[in-house]
Parts: structure tokens; C-alpha cells; sequence
């Protein structure tokens, strides 16, 4: 190729190489799976690639990756382990790799970062550490051990060390200056060799990776013996009962003193003291290694009725300790036949149900001695639910039958010990033992711990969620003990308790298959059942109330005073107002349950601080002094309402007040004031009298309807409710209602609009009563039903009945009162008009 030719190829290749494609990877893919589509991050069309040769240029020794030519994709042909491709763990792995496309050329250059996963477990270079700690060691003394090593890097090498569990040792981790962590065993109690002479410890390496991966060392800690144990012997007193003329060299007994010790602190080294006779000595053999005392001279009962030996045991050790113990040797007349147990046809292994009577073995006894010394007599050694049979048949012969009904799970094996006694002086005995394997049977149901589980959940939980393990036992063997889980069928509003949980058949996890919500859903019960496997199978059951505990997931919603959504309350008052009036009062809702519902209120934005207060419970907004000539014409009042819940929810409303020159003064609301009976004067017996008399017509007015509905011929259909209503229903939902309320005697307020100004008056709710509050305004041509409650409070009250007597104490207040009692009569007259 001409020179110029070939400065023309790389000058048109070169810019593309310089640039750098990076892609980034988690080590151990599986074979063929793609990395990046190279034609569409190059800009090359993926059929173009067919026709052109694809050459892939990797700097190892392994092929890793190809290209697809038909997709255009770079796909993963060998795994690539991150600790082999950058042994020496540096922070970032790369592998750099130049793909060449020809006819025309193009070399990219590609860079592929590998980032590691946690496929290594920590590991000890020696898996076994063996120390040697003196038993004299004191408290605090530190004894370094290995580290571990985890080729992995970042999270997931080595995070933290944990040693097994142990009342002498504990380990601290230091960290160096590069970061290496180094692990000291400290004794932290005084070591016991005679109580314990080995500690076997097991040092934990943890990584930080997901999944957490560890990796162990034993650490074997020897405890070395200092001489602090005396010898000891089982008994300080040993009484033998030996017959007369026992050859030489029979042994009377081996006493076996032990020294807690080891090495030459436990050797022990047996002789007589100064305290045991000569005669003794001349009869009597003690042997200084193994303690054994034979018979030395002639024993003889005339001769003498007992020996007592006085023996002392003393260890090698460098400041040699010692023990003494007696012996004493009673001579009896011989009878030197011991009675024998001869066992036939045993069964060793029988079931738990077998039945009573049931023979176990044939047992016979024998005795050569004559006279007294051969009389045998056969008992089983302790009390058990097995006795002995005299044969008929055979004289020397017991059958060893079941006595009581065997329960295998109350005791699984009978060691039956048969004892067979002469009636010599002394008697002698010899014993045998039978040994009985009961074989289960499936004889025990399933017992849940509990009869009755309640299980709260907090709603709005995750579907999957484990509620609770109710694990029953089954005290039997084998398939008899298998247990299976499941749930009994029940419905509830047509939906199967196995829509709404799962439990784990294998170990009784109970799992919620759905969100609940509390709001809709309180509670379910249902009941659980435990079978096990054998044959017949047993089970029995448990009753699970599962209840829903309220989450505060509900905002107050501001329902007084009503605005339209994002809009301003605007009120007007008189500059005149007194201190302590109520301006206005706001009350909100909350759908939630107990104290998520409970409401409090608060300013967050007020124009002038000085001049309104506001009931943090009851919401009222009160003036806290009179307006003066500087206080501004319009104030701006933004309260909050906040729930009780954790995190509280919150609502807010803005008032905006203006302040206008009036004669007629705002009353702020119908506080009670104690009644002076020195000031019953005449215009308040003419109130009452005003009062009486309008209930009276209204009393007319209601028995006259009363009277026309009844002598109506038409259809009985549900008459709609008046315009301007207060309805009292009880028992009805949230989703149906506007105002509710279950606490005592709260406050519903209301505002009544007359000529002269707004009159703010109260009404007690009875306790116990659910409140729907409807005001549909004149003209509105809305259908008014009961279902027209959900628009309630979204307009403007605009009459409001007062039955409520107060102390009033002015003649404006006398205004206002005639006023409204002149409405309700025109109210009352029109409606009875209407009607008819």
C-alpha cells in the first residue's frame, strides 16, 4: 500500500480510537450473557456487521467476551473472577479490550470494569492454633492468634472477629495503620485445669458482604498443672466383710485415691501409716503403685473378728501432699456359693401398647450351697411396672411379666435389675439386668403451647408478611411426630381465610397474604390445625384472632369553617368587640382510631399575637383584648389541626378578618354566666314568656303536620328532609356522615346570619349519638336525600333552631332573641305551607 494511503487509513481511524467505550460488570456472570450492545453504543448498524470482519482484541490470555455479529451485542464467553484478573486487590478492576471492524477499519478501544461480588469466604492460614496456658495465669493476660484473609475487597473483605462462647476468654481486635485488623485472646478468668485442662474456642471471621460470609479457626487452649490437689480418697471409712480362709493373694479391695493433678503431681504412691499394727501388716499386703490390698498371711475368724488398716496416699509432686483413709476388714464364716440368675427368652425390644400380662423373660435361679446358704430368693430391685411370676411347672422359675400399661414417651428404656439372695450368714447375692427398648406407637395428638392466640398486626402491612410461628409438639417418634399445618376453611364476606393467609406446613409460620386496613377490616378468627403422619393420624387444633391495630394514616380534614379548596375564610367583626369573644371556631375530623384521632389546635401564622387566642382542644378563636385604633383593619389568622399520631398528620385553614364600624355589638358567644336571682327582672319574665310562647306554636305547628301525614292517602315514601336541618342518626358510618363524634358532650358550632350581624350560639351533642349536619340553601334545586350528606358543610349555614336558655344581660341581646323567635315562626308556618 502507498505510503500516503496508509497515513490516509489511520488519520480516518485514529479519532475513533482514541476515544474509550467503558462498561462495567459484576464478576461471575454466567457464560453468555451480554454486556452492552457495541452497535448501538458505536453507531453501527447491527445488519452491517455480517459482511464485516470483527475482530476482538483482548489483553490476556483467556478469550472472555465476543461480539454477536447479527445482534451486535458483546456477550460474556468466559467467567471472569476479579481476585485472578487484579490478584494484587486493587480498588478497581479493568479489562481493556480493542474491537476492529474492517472494510472500513475501525478500532475502538473499550474498557471493562469488573466489580466484585462476595464469592470468598474469610479464611485462617492455619485452621487449628494450639496454646499452652499456665494454670496460674492471671486475669488480662493476652495471647496473640492468627488473622484472617478474604481475597475479596471493599464491603465485602473481613468486617469483624467472634469468638465461641466462654466464661475465661475473650478476644479484642486491633486495627493497624494499614488498616489490617489483628486478634488478641484475653483470659478474663482464672483457669481451673482440674476442672477444665482443655478450652476448645472456635474464632469467627466475618466479611461485610450480602450474603455474609465467614470462615473458622479452633483454638485449642491447654491448661498447664501446677500441684494445688491433694490425693483423695472416694471414702474416708472402708468397710470389707471377708470369709475366713481366703487363699494368699486374694484381694480385699483396691483403693483408688486420685490426685486432680497431672504428671507428677498425680502420681500417687500408696503406704501404712505408724497407726496400722504390726499384725495387721504380717496379714495384709498394700502395694505402693496401685493400691491394691491382698491377702498376705492366714485369716482366721476365732483368731480375730476384723483388721483395721490406716493408709496414706502421697503424690510425687515437689512439695508432696498427702490423704488417709481406713480400712476395715470384717471376718465372717464361710458361705462361698454365690446364688446364680439364669435369663431365657427375653424381648429386649417390644411396643408401648403392649398389654398387660404380657410375659418379658423367663428367668431362673440356683444355688450350690445346701441348708440355709442354698435357699434363693429373686426380687427386681426397684419399683417398676414389671413383676415376677412364680412357674407352675417348674419351681426355680419366674416369668417376668408387664404389671401396668408402658407409655414410651414417659420412659423410653427399663433397666430391669434382678437381684437373687441367699438366706446364708452373711447372705449372698448376685444380680442381672434386662434391658427393654419400647418401640413407639402414634398414641399422642399434636398439643399447641396455647388454646387461643392473639396476634396483633399493625395495618397497611407488607403482603408476605410473617404474622407469627405457632409450632406444635408432638412427643412420639419418627412419622409419628411429623407435623403438617394448615388453616381451616372459613369464610368471611365470601372471601376464604387461604386468600387472606398462608401458613408454612412444615413449622407453622402464619404469613398475611394482603394489605389490611383497619379502617375497613378490625379483626378475623379463624382456627389452625397440627396433623401428624402416622397411621391413623392425629391432630388437634388451635383458634387464632388475628386483630388490626390502627395506623395514623388519616389527615384531619377541616370541616368548620367551610371553604372552597385552597380558598380564604373571610369573617367580619365589629372594631367593638369585647375581650373574650369568640371569633370564630374551627373543627376538623380524623377517620382514624383512639388517640390517632384526637385533635389539637394551634395558630401557625397570626397577624398580631396579642390580640386572638386560640383552644388548643375545642378550636374556638377568641379575642384577647379590644381592637384599638393602631391594630390593623384586616388580620390574618392561619390555624393548624394536628392529630395525636406518630407522625401526626395535620390540616390548615386560613381566616381572614375584617374588622368593620358597627353599632351593633358581636356577641362572641352564649358563655353561661351564674344566674343572679336579684336581677330577674321584667324584661327577662317577658323573654320567657316570648319563649313559652313560641314553643307552644311550634308544638301546634308539629302536631298539625302529624295529623295531615297520617290522613294522607297517598304511598308511604320518605319524606325529605327540611332545607335547613339538623339530623340525628345513630349507628352511621363515616363514609354516609359529615360530623361525628363519639366523645362526650362535644361542642358543635354553628353561625346563624341575621339583619343586625352573625350570632354564634352552641347545642351539647348527647353522648353516644352520630351526628349528620345538612344545609342545603334556598333555590339550590338539589335532591334532598340523606345521600346528599356528603356535600354537607360545603355551604354556608343559613338557619339554625336554638332550644337553649341563657342569662342575657342587655337590651341588644333582647333584639336579636325576638328576631330569631319571629324567624321560627315564619320558619314553621312555611314549612307547615309547604307540606301541605
Amino acid at each position: 500500500m502507498p505510503f500516503w494511503a496508509t497515513v490516509f487509513v489511520l488519520c480516518s481511524v485514529w479519532p475513533s480510537a482514541l476515544s474509550v467505550t467503558r462498561y462495567s460488570i459484576a464478576e461471575e456472570m454466567e457464560r453468555g450473557s451480554v454486556v452492552a450492545n457495541l452497535a448501538a453504543d458505536l453507531g453501527i448498524e447491527p445488519g452491517g456487521l455480517a459482511q464485516r470482519e470483527v475482530k476482538l482484541d483482548i489483553f490476556t490470555n483467556k478469550k472472555y467476551l465476543d461480539v454477536n455479529k447479527k445482534t451486535g451485542e458483546l456477550y460474556i464467553v468466559e467467567k471472569m473472577d476479579r481476585e485472578y484478573l487484579c490478584p494484587a486487590k486493587p480498588t478497581s478492576c479493568f479489562l481493556k479490550l480493542d474491537v476492529i471492524i474492517e472494510s472500513p477499519l475501525r478500532i475502538f478501544n473499550i474498557e471493562l470494569g469488573i466489580t466484585d461480588i462476595n464469592d470468598n469466604a474469610p479464611h485462617f492460614r492455619r485452621d487449628r492454633v494450639e496454646l499452652d496456658v499456665s494454670e496460674s495465669a492471671t486475669p488480662g493476660e493476652r495471647f496473640s492468634l492468627p488473622n484472617a484473609v478474604d481475597p475479596d475487597v471493599g464491603i465485602n473483605t473481613i468486617k469483624t472477629y467472634k469468638l465461641s462462647v466462654s466464661e475465661h476468654f475473650t478476644i479484642e481486635i486491633q486495627t493497624g495503620s494499614d488498616g489490617t485488623q489483628y486478634v488478641d485472646l484475653v483470659l478474663t478468668k482464672s483457669l481451673d485445669r482440674e476442672r477444665n485442662a482443655v478450652h476448645n474456642l472456635i474464632l469467627t471471621a466475618i466479611d461485610g458482604g450480602v450474603p455474609v460470609r465467614s470462615g473458622t479457626a479452633n483454638i485449642i487452649v491447654r491448661v498447664q498443672d501446677t500441684n494445688d490437689n491433694p490425693p483423695r480418697f472416694d471414702k474416708q471409712t472402708y468397710t470389707i466383710n471377708m470369709t475366713e480362709n481366703n487363699p494368699i493373694g486374694t484381694l480385699v479391695m483396691k483403693l483408688n485415691a486420685t490426685d486432680l493433678d497431672e504428671g507428677l503431681n498425680s502420681e500417687i504412691v500408696y503406704s501404712f501409716t505408724l497407726y496400722t499394727s504390726e499384725k495387721t501388716q504380717d496379714v495384709f499386703a498394700l502395694n505402693v503403685n496401685t493400691g491394691e490390698i491382698t491377702v498376705k498371711g492366714t485369716i482366721d475368724y476365732e483368731d480375730m473378728k476384723f483388721y483395721e488398716m490406716h493408709i496414706e496416699a502421697k503424690d510425687k509432686g515437689n512439695f508432696p501432699l498427702m490423704g488417709q483413709c481406713k480400712v476395715i476388714v470384717h471376718v465372717t464364716d464361710m458361705n462361698d456359693n454365690y446364688p446364680e440368675i439364669t435369663i431365657q427368652s427375653v424381648k429386649n425390644t417390644v411396643e408401648e401398647n403392649i398389654p398387660v400380662g404380657s410375659v418379658i423373660a423367663l428367668v431362673g435361679i440356683s444355688d450350690r450351697d445346701t441348708g440355709d446358704n442354698g435357699k434363693v430368693n429373686l426380687l427386681i430391685h426397684q419399683t417398676m411396672p414389671f413383676i415376677l411370676n412364680k412357674s407352675s411347672d417348674r419351681p426355680m422359675f419366674y416369668n417376668l411379666i408387664v404389671s401396668e400399661p408402658l407409655d414410651r414417651e414417659t420412659v423410653a428404656e427399663y433397666d430391669i435389675t434382678l437381684i437373687v439372695t441367699d438366706a446364708g450368714t452373711p447372705p449372698l447375692s448376685d444380680n442381672e439386668t434386662i434391658t427393654v427398648h419400647l418401640l413407639d406407637v402414634n398414641d399422642n395428638a399434636p398439643q399447641f403451647p396455647q388454646s387461643f392466640y392473639t396476634i396483633r398486626v399493625m395495618e397497611n402491612n407488607a403482603p408476605g408478611a410473617l404474622l407469627s410461628s405457632l409450632t406444635a409438639f408432638d412427643p412420639d417418634l419418627h412419622e409419628n411426630q411429623y407435623l403438617v399445618y394448615f388453616i381451616l376453611e372459613k369464610e368471611i364476606a365470601n372471601t376464604s381465610m387461604s386468600m387472606l393467609f398462608s401458613i408454612n406446613p412444615e413449622n407453622g409460620n402464619l404469613y398475611a397474604l394482603k394489605t389490611f386496613d383497619y379502617e375497613i377490616e378490625k379483626e378475623f378468627l379463624f382456627h389452625i390445625e397440627a396433623r401428624d403422619s402416622g397411621s391413623p393420624p392425629l391432630s388437634s387444633n388451635v383458634t387464632v384472632h388475628i386483630i388490626i391495630v390502627d395506623q395514623n394514616d388519616n389527615a384531619p380534614v377541616i370541616v368548620s369553617p367551610w371553604r372552597a379548596h385552597g380558598s380564604v375564610v373571610e369573617e367580619k367583626i365589629p372594631r367593638s368587640t369585647d375581650k373574650g369573644s369568640l371569633v370564630a371556631k374551627v373543627i376538623a375530623l380524623d377517620t382514624d382510631s383512639v388517640h390517632n384521632s384526637r385533635i389539637t389546635y394551634q395558630f401557625l401564622q397570626v397577624t398580631d399575637a396579642t390580640l386572638f387566642s386560640l383552644d388548643q382542644y375545642n378550636g374556638e378563636i377568641r379575642t384577647m383584648r379590644m381592637f384599638s385604633y393602631r391594630d390593623p383593619r384586616h388580620q390574618r389568622l392561619v390555624v393548624v389541626a394536628k392529630d395525636n399520631g406518630e407522625p401526626a398528620l395535620s390540616a390548615t385553614v386560613t381566616i381572614k378578618l375584617s374588622t368593620v364600624e358597627t353599632a351593633v355589638k358581636a356577641y362572641s358567644d352564649m358563655t353561661e354566666v351564674p344566674l343572679e336571682y336579684d336581677i330577674f327582672s321584667d324584661l327577662n319574665l317577658y323573654l320567657v314568656i316570648g319563649l313559652g310562647s313560641v314553643s307552644f306554636l311550634l308544638l301546634i305547628t308539629i302536631l298539625v303536620t302529624i295529623v295531615l301525614k297520617c290522613q294522607k292517602a297517598k304511598p308511604s315514601k320518605a319524606a325529605p328532609p327540611c332545607r335547613n336541618s339538623v339530623i340525628s342518626e345513630r349507628n352511621s358510618t363515616i363514609a354516609d356522615s359529615t360530623l361525628v363524634s363519639n366523645d362526650a358532650y362535644w361542642y358543635s358550632l354553628f353561625l346563624a346570619e341575621t339583619r343586625k350581624g352573625k350570632l354564634v350560639v352552641r347545642q351539647p351533642v348527647p353522648k353516644g349519638s352520630r351526628y349528620i349536619v345538612s344545609s342545603i340553601p334556598r333555590g339550590t334545586g338539589l335532591t334532598e336525600t340523606s345521600d346528599s350528606a356528603a356535600s354537607t358543610l360545603q355551604v354556608r349555614f343559613k338557619y339554625v333552631f336554638v332550644l337553649e336558655y341563657t342569662n342575657y344581660q342587655n337590651y341588644d341581646n333582647v333584639f336579636v332573641i325576638m328576631e330569631i323567635l319571629s324567624f321560627q315562626i315564619f320558619i314553621s308556618v312555611k314549612a307547615l305551607i309547604s307540606y301541605i
